[in-house]
């Protein structure tokens, strides 16, 4: 059982990850490398299981991150138990740490943040990735929570539904007039230059595959501009068509600086909030700012 493992070989364990090298872990802890080695041997016996990767740095195996990730839980509780006896250190805030997508991020996810109690104090450690690989940080054990468009939980999280993020294919009226006007839409948009926010953005293709008569995604000039911002400038400025959020599109289209290429067929992504289940009253307040902001902006 995980209350069996013992807590300086799990806290070593996380040393090891966290510094990269077993050298490294041993001047973060003072003790000697042999120490260190030693420890996480015996950890791994006491598991029957190989935790970590020899490998520079070192990576933790499957097995490794579950137990990293009890020690980051392990270290959260000690740290909001000090603070709730008084022992913290004077104006020490308490670190909060969350996996959230860039448009989120660009829209509603920090005015989230500002409707959080100014007590306890809280120190905010924000990862930005995408919605469908922020729940490896949190099975990782890197973020304490995560926006995520899965409703599976991760093992040892809770998970809350937050709504739904709309997307409008959209694009410019000079970009519409010299790129879509010669044809129907799924024709168009599969010879047409395309804006991505990565490699692993499917998200234009996803549309283009639901158009009728689709045989196929997105074409084969594809941009790829990985800010929310950027990719909204680059959209406006002509350089291709993209999946905008509902929320940054409508005074744009309104104004005349976007036209909606499909108005009827939106593309809607849920989104999920997950957390470690954890009796922290810091993590409990941003949960309920996060989850409270997001069912005005997002809807059901």
């Amino acid at each position: 059982m995980m209350t069996d493992l013992p807590l300086d070989q799990v806290r070593t364990l996380l040393a090891v990850v966290d510094e990269g090298t077993f050298d490294a872990a041993a001047a973060a802890l003072h003790v000697t490398p042999s120490a260190v080695s030693q420890r996480v041997k015996a950890l791994e016996q006491r598991t029957g299981r190989v935790l970590l990767l020899r490998t520079k740095p070192v990576r933790p195996t499957e097995s490794g991150e579950i137990v990293v990730r009890f020690a980051r839980q392990l270290a959260r509780l000690e740290r909001d138990t000090r603070s709730e006896l008084g022992m913290s250190g004077a104006g020490e805030p308490t670190r909060v740490t969350v996996a959230v997508n860039a448009d989120s991020l660009a829209t509603w996810f920090l005015p989230a943040l500002t409707r959080v109690p100014r007590e306890p104090q809280l120190c905010f450690e924000l990862h930005r990735e995408d919605e469908t690989r922020t729940a490896e940080l949190l099975r990782e054990g890197l973020v304490m929570a995560a926006v995520t468009s899965s409703p599976d939980p991760v093992t040892g999280c809770s998970v809350h539904a937050l709504g739904r993020m709309r997307y409008l294919a959209a694009a410019s009226p000079d970009f519409v007039a010299r790129h879509l006007g010669d044809g129907p839409l799924h024709e168009t948009l599969a010879r047409a230059p395309v804006l991505t926010f990565d490699r692993r953005d499917d998200l234009q293709d996803t549309f283009v595959r639901g158009l009728p008569r689709s045989s196929g995604g997105a074409g084969p000039v594809r941009h790829a501009v990985p800010t929310s911002e950027g990719f909204l400038d680059a959209v406006v400025a002509g350089l291709g068509w993209g999946m905008v959020p509902d929320v940054q599109a409508g005074s744009l289209l309104r104004s005349g600086r976007l036209v909606s290429l499909a108005p009827d067929r939106p593309l809607d992504v849920p989104l999920y909030w997950q957390q470690w289940k954890l009796d922290s009253p810091a993590l409990a307040a941003v949960a309920e700012a996060v989850t409270t902001t997001a069912a005005a902006a997002l809807g059901a």
